[in-house]
């Protein structure tokens, strides 16, 4: 019977003959393309303009630098950022669309009954970028001159909050408040936190739950009241504003993240890469500069510490959720 394949006269087929003349050097191998060879997207779930914009641009820019492409940022906002979520699970996994992923991501898998994706399991995590507080605000001259008045005048009347869409982190973050205090408090979710901004300036909304960085200008210029943080400990950026437990809410703390990843089966090379750089650019004092002035603290770590704390964050809402009663929401 024939060979189809061949033999030289070694015995070795052509094919492998051929790897073992590349081998000795006696003619060069293809080379294999280096990473990244073209532009890469990173995708958002909010409005241009708050939080996860701003993160973006200021990470985009300073990985283009170091990496000589151009990284764009594209807001594909809706669905408290399940909808960007979906569309970075279904991308293609050759690292070229990223996606800021929000601290709502975990809140999502547990207050939203379907989603097309699962939280951990369909992405490729790259790393932590930044944590932070919420700030809860009001307008000058809202009746309810604090957080106290405001609760107090929630236990006899509804009140409205703003956030930037349901199951965000911005929403669990009241409805924690509401579990600690029984206020009366209605919400109005939005489609990205600067448009419930500009109906709290508006005086269309009592108060607005969001991120320094959609925040911290309106208070600082004395357009908006700053009620109080969500945090632990008081926010730098703002250190005469109290934390909410502080005014008499015990036990009540919560804050949220910013992070990068992609669809899951990016190669694991490639993933490396791309954490080995957003560390890169974290711990230079520049870039870190910009996200500590909007409010963020750069956290630069590991794929895997920030895949667990997604997992971690999905465990502890999902229980929240249920202890709470918060009905949930309709999904994609």
């Amino acid at each position: 019977m024939t060979e189809s394949k061949g033999k030289s006269g070694t015995g070795l087929t052509r094919r492998a003959a051929l790897c073992a003349i590349a081998a000795t050097g006696a003619f060069p191998m293809p080379a294999l393309a280096a990473f990244p060879e073209k532009r890469i997207t990173i995708l958002h779930g909010f409005a241009a303009g708050g939080n996860a914009d701003v993160v973006a641009r200021i990470i985009g820019d300073a990985l283009s630098q170091r990496l000589k492409q151009p990284f764009v940022v594209e807001p594909r906002p809706g669905a408290g950022g399940t909808i960007a979520a979906g569309l970075i699970a279904r991308a293609a996994p050759d690292g070229y669309t990223l996606g800021i992923l929000p601290g709502g991501h975990a809140v999502s898998a547990a207050i939203f009954r379907k989603l097309p994706y699962r939280a951990v399991e369909d992405f490729t995590t790259v790393g932590l970028i930044s944590d932070f507080p919420f700030v809860l605000t009001t307008w000058p001259g809202h009746p309810a001159k604090d957080l106290r008045g405001i609760l107090k005048r929630a236990q006899e009347t509804d009140l409205t909050f703003g956030t930037p869409g349901n199951g965000t982190g911005q929403h669990m973050a009241v409805e924690l408040l509401i579990s600690h205090t029984g206020a009366k408090l209605r919400h109005v979710p939005y489609k990205g936190g600067s448009a419930a901004i500009l109906d709290l300036l508006g005086q269309r909304l009592d108060m607005v739950m969001d991120t320094p960085t959609v925040s911290i200008e309106n208070v600082k210029s004395g357009k908006l009241v700053a009620l109080g943080v969500t945090g632990a400990k008081r926010f730098f950026a703002l250190p005469d504003v109290p934390t909410i437990a502080e005014q008499g809410v015990t036990g009540y703390e919560t804050s949220s993240w910013l992070g990068l990843a992609g669809p899951a089966g990016i190669p694991a090379d490639i993933a490396a890469q791309l954490n080995r750089e957003l560390n890169a650019v974290l711990n230079d004092p520049a870039t870190a500069e910009k996200l500590r002035g909007i409010g963020g603290s750069p956290n630069p770590g590991s794929i895997e510490s920030f895949r667990d704390l997604i997992a971690r964050d999905v465990a502890k809402w999902t229980k929240v959720v249920a202890e709470r009663k918060i009905p949930q929401v309709g999904g994609n």
